[in-house]
């Protein structure tokens, strides 16, 4: 697959996604898909695109409802699914989502997970892809892997923890908990180029 970012320009948007789906029709890639593209810009590319992307990938996490205020809903109802990264924060572990969130942390005592297990659980049980770190050991432009790494060390073995949200379900009264949680709360495109509202802005 190809991904294509954002651009704060809607015509230079337009031209790379040209771009993207000649590489989709030569048989360079089996699918295209888009990153951090907030509703205006998914609207800019559908204006002119042939091939509607495959996924979206944005950050969904508990704590920004089950809808990523609207921008879910507005992508899949374009049949664009969603790929979702920052499952237990982002650009660093959220300390309410793995260590203080009462309702995360009751969930997960009664399912005998961890946090981090429940909030991947939440993001997958609702249909949608998610991407995941190694460890929780990570920030800005930092991605630990060694021994002795908070919460299941190197790679491999933060890796096969992961594995841990699979295999079981979050009940049906749990989903709604977590779906109505409001906090931790985050801009599902926070890190879209400029043309999206509420952008974060790269350090150079």
């Amino acid at each position: 697959m190809l991904m294509l970012r954002d651009s704060p320009d809607c015509e230079v948007m337009q031209a790379q996604w040209r771009v993207m789906e000649d590489a989709l029709e030569s048989g360079l890639c089996r699918s295209i898909g888009v990153i951090n593209y907030c509703e205006g810009s998914l609207k800019c590319l559908l204006e002119t695109a042939k091939v509607t992307p495959a996924i979206n990938y944005y950050m969904l996490h508990v704590g920004m409802g089950p809808t990523a205020h609207g921008l879910r809903t507005f992508t899949e109802s374009k049949g664009i699914k969603t790929f979702a990264y920052g499952a237990v924060g982002e650009p660093g572990p959220n300390p309410e989502l793995l260590q203080t969130n009462p309702t995360v942390q009751r969930i997960a005592k009664a399912h005998q997970k961890s946090p981090a297990e429940i909030s991947l659980r939440w993001v997958t049980q609702s249909g949608a892809a998610v991407s995941v770190r190694p460890t929780t050991d990570f920030g800005l432009g930092v991605s630990s892997c060694r021994d002795g790494a908070e919460d299941g060390g190197a790679c491999e073995a933060g890796l096969k923890a992961r594995v841990n949200s699979f295999g079981w379900s979050l009940s049906q009264k749990e989903m709604k908990e977590l779906d109505a949680l409001t906090s931790p709360d985050d801009n599902p495109t926070l890190f879209s180029s400029a043309g999206c509202p509420g952008a974060f802005g790269m350090p150079k």
